[in-house]
């Protein structure tokens, strides 16, 4: 996967409302942005490590919604809003904190990551009194532990793991106003921009398979990227014309923000004992926990296919049971003819995971997954043993003739180091966390991978085979 590298911008362009609201927008220095956030949402008595804790989470959460052109990629002009249902408390015209003021200065430059990833962290936060928000920051609850002495880093990670990154020091940049390079590109094309539409594609079709790879991703506007191009616009509902101008430009900047997000908020992370491919119970309005993240990642992908369904932001899957999970339950038990309840007993759930399987089998290209359809409910990690792990050491084996960087495995049904190693070569392929656990969006990845390489051993009579002959004898 190729990133442009993280700059933090020397202006940001802020909303003064909800997105769709008619509100101003007003553009002020991205330091001055985030010493008015700070001022904001926070008190300047508390410790100075739960202050710059509190900052580290603001300038990341701002990068990342620039990072990833989170609204402008949805037709918007502008970075972020300052509404707090959607984003950060910005007050336009407020006094700032001189101690804030100065801490800031200080901080520019830095912001999170998480473990190798490379564009800055969508880092979660809430006051902690009146709102909690599970895995992310809690504002007060950062003020107990600057007390007992903890660092600002330490703070940080206390909230979001120990593999997180701190980012110092990177450079100031112009702020771009959108990425939309200004020119329609077109078949015949040769540029950097033409690159970031192949690369961006070659990771959508992760997620969209009937949107075909692009190789190599070269910058060459060619007949298969157009044909790619044509894939995505159909697939997406827009005039298939084999043209990136900014509707399509930017509907492709959302769709691969969204196909990352759910990368992470998926379960490709975490081990068996953290959650259950099984019915959990019965989920309602109110719940939290990984049972309603998995819950709203399925309601999210089976959304993309089903116009009576709601469409999901990927930031969206917060593991919380609130109104719009419960509206987008009753809609897809509306669609079935369910008890429209907005409570997943197991008839909605059964049926869910029934909708999610033919999703991964809706495009001609996918039917080779027939075989393995069953297998993104289950997740392997190093040490297991049994017949899922033999498929999956299949799949690696399929994999590596022809992707020579992915090492053939023995395909006993042990899950050893070697499995692992070769699995998180794959993931890195699909542009997944290379964890070498296999979880839902590796095994559908694997199996598209396999079924190319499958798909590509077949040539007609009189086809030139890909490879070097030799002389005659050799």
């Amino acid at each position: 996967m190729i990133f442009l590298p993280v700059t933090i911008p020397e202006t940001i362009t802020v909303h003064l409302g909800a997105p769709s609201a008619d509100a101003p927008n007003v553009t002020v220095p991205f330091a001055d942005y985030i010493k008015n956030v700070a001022s904001s949402e926070i008190y300047p008595t508390w410790p100075e490590a739960a202050i710059r804790a509190n900052i580290y989470a603001q300038m990341s959460y701002a990068l990342n919604r620039i990072f990833t052109e989170w609204y402008r990629a949805q037709g918007y002009d502008f970075d972020i809003t300052n509404s707090t249902r959607y984003d950060q408390s910005f007050v336009a015209g407020r006094d700032i904190f001189e101690n804030i003021s100065n801490i800031v200065d200080d901080m520019t430059g830095s912001y999170l990551t998480r473990g190798n990833a490379v564009e800055p962290l969508f880092t979660q936060y809430c006051n902690g009194t009146t709102v909690t928000c599970p895995g992310g920051l809690s504002q007060w609850g950062t003020v107990p532990l600057a007390e007992q002495g903890l660092s600002a880093e330490e703070i940080v990670r206390s909230f979001y793991g120990d593999d997180i990154s701190f980012v110092t020091d990177a450079p100031l940049a112009p702020a771009l106003g959108g990425s939309f390079p200004g020119v329609t590109l077109r078949l015949g094309e040769n540029s950097e921009d033409v690159r970031t539409v192949q690369t961006r594609l070659n990771r959508i079709s992760t997620n969209y398979p009937g949107i075909p790879k692009i190789y190599p991703a070269d910058g060459i506007f060619d007949a298969d990227t157009e044909a790619a191009v044509r894939a995505f616009q159909r697939q997406f509902n827009l005039t298939p014309d084999g043209l990136v101008g900014r509707a399509t430009w930017y509907r492709i900047a959302s769709v691969f923000n969204n196909v990352k997000r759910l990368s992470e908020l998926d379960s490709e992370g975490l081990t068996l004992e953290e959650i259950s491919r099984q019915y959990p119970e019965e989920l309602r309005e109110g719940m939290s926990g990984v049972s309603i993240k998995l819950l709203q990642y399925f309601l999210a992908i089976v959304g993309e296919y089903y116009d009576a369904l709601p469409r999901w932001q990927a930031s969206q899957l917060d593991g919380v049971f609130g109104r719009q999970t419960r509206e987008a339950v009753e809609s897809y038990q509306r669609m079935l003819g369910l008890p429209v309840t907005g409570v997943v007993d197991r008839a909605t759930w059964d049926a869910l995971l029934s909708t999610y399987r033919s999703v991964l089998l809706v495009q001609p290209e996918q039917q080779w997954l027939e075989l393995f359809v069953g297998l993104p409910e289950v997740f392997l990690v190093s040490g297991m043993r049994g017949e899922d792990v033999r498929r999956a050491q299949e799949l690696v084996n399929i994999i590596s003739r022809g992707y020579p960087e992915v090492p053939a495995v023995t395909a006993d049904g042990i899950f050893g180091d070697a499995t692992e190693s070769a699995v998180s070569v794959v993931q890195t392929l699909l542009g997944l966390p290379a964890t070498g656990a296999v979880g839902p969006l590796t095994w559908e990845g694997m199996a598209r991978l396999a079924a190319d390489v499958e798909a590509s051993s077949l040539v007609n009579a009189g086809q030139y085979p890909g490879y070097t002959l030799g002389e005659e004898g050799e």
